[in-house]
């Protein structure tokens, strides 16, 4: 992660938006963090951030890990098991 103050990001966002590609750019503001600058390599890295950061995806994940603790889940072992039985 780099640090780099606000000035010289508003005068280069550019290069920092190419930059931020490879690793996030922690934009600072009279010495301290401010902001952080994330770029993405493609649209699936774009997709994937969208997804990993949506408080909905989080939810549902949550409820899906409860559901397993609660015993309502099935293993993914027991699934391909299951699956190749039938086939």
């Amino acid at each position: 992660m780099k640090e780099v103050n606000l000035t010289e990001v508003k005068d280069q966002l550019s290069h920092y938006v190419r930059e931020a590609a490879k690793e996030d750019i922690v934009i600072m503001r009279h010495g301290k963090p401010a902001g952080i600058l994330i770029g993405f390599e493609s649209e699936d890295d774009w997709f994937d951030y969208k997804l990993e950061t949506d408080p909905r995806f989080a939810a549902r994940i949550a409820a899906a890990r409860q559901s397993i603790r609660s015993g309502l889940g099935v293993r993914l072992e027991e699934f391909d098991k299951a699956v190749l039985d039938e086939e």
